[in-house]
């Protein structure tokens, strides 16, 4: 069905529904800018504490399994001197030379698994005096990282609070302003405000300029802009040229 051209939004009203829509985006956007790199910090405070916390869990897991190694290392050397011991009962019952150096043979074996277990305790144990120390430093840290997010927990707090009501009016007026705006025309408003480093996507011509990139809009251009017959955009910086300022007099 092709729509009646009569009852199309007039371009004038398109464009003065776009500029009321950067009104309020733009006091979003201070509203925003005025609470600066605080909430980002916040997050990356968050992050941060986040793989302190991890990396303490993982050194406390290490050391678990390295304590279950020196108890089972124990638990071997014990074994192997109760082996020790027997045999040593046994070589005195021995009918020949044969059997007793068989014996001694075994007894040395379980001696060395001693040894080995000793050797093996000891080295467990220094890691463990190594991750304690590197669990210290981390625990230091993350509380340090602790307070610093508290701090700056708070002083966004105090921020978003004095502006919560002012954002959230803000907020609902923008839903009602951008209900009669074309799908078409709010997404190309949409990506120019974020191609644009001053989220002004729609301005106007002040003093024969663009109020956004402020280079020179000719006198011809300015005429189609103040005609309202299409929509004009900046052919320097895409932005869309709304109306145009009447010099002061």
């Amino acid at each position: 069905m092709i729509s009646n051209p009569s009852t199309e939004t007039p371009v004038s009203s398109k464009l003065e529904a776009l500029l009321n829509l950067q009104r309020i985006d733009s006091q979003l956007d201070e509203i925003r800018r005025v609470r600066g790199d605080l909430p980002e910090e916040v997050r990356d405070l968050e992050d941060e504490i986040a793989g302190y916390e991890v990396r303490v869990s993982k050194f406390d897991e290490e050391i678990a399994a390295l304590n279950d190694q020196i108890k089972q290392r124990k638990q071997a050397a014990k074994d192997a001197d109760g082996l020790i011991k027997r045999y040593e009962e046994q070589q005195q019952n021995v009918r020949n030379n044969r059997e007793y150096e068989a014996i001694g043979k075994e007894i040395e074996l379980q001696k060395l698994e001693i040894q080995i277990s000793e050797k093996k305790i000891k080295e467990a144990q220094y890691q463990i005096e190594l991750k304690n120390t590197d669990i210290a430093g981390t625990k230091q840290r993350l509380e340090d990282r602790k307070k610093d997010l508290e701090n700056k927990k708070g002083e966004l707090d105090v921020i978003v609070s004095e502006s919560e009501a002012d954002e959230k009016k803000l907020m609902d007026e923008r839903g009602g302003a951008s209900q009669p705006i074309e799908e078409r025309l709010l997404t190309a408003y949409t990506r120019i405000r974020g191609n644009v480093r001053n989220g002004l996507a729609v301005v106007t011509v002040k003093r024969d300029a663009c109020g956004g990139c402020f280079n020179t809009v000719p006198p011809q251009r300015q005429a189609d802009i103040i005609a309202h017959k299409k929509i004009i955009v900046c052919e320097h910086c895409g932005r869309v040229l709304a109306d145009v300022e009447a010099r002061n007099a």
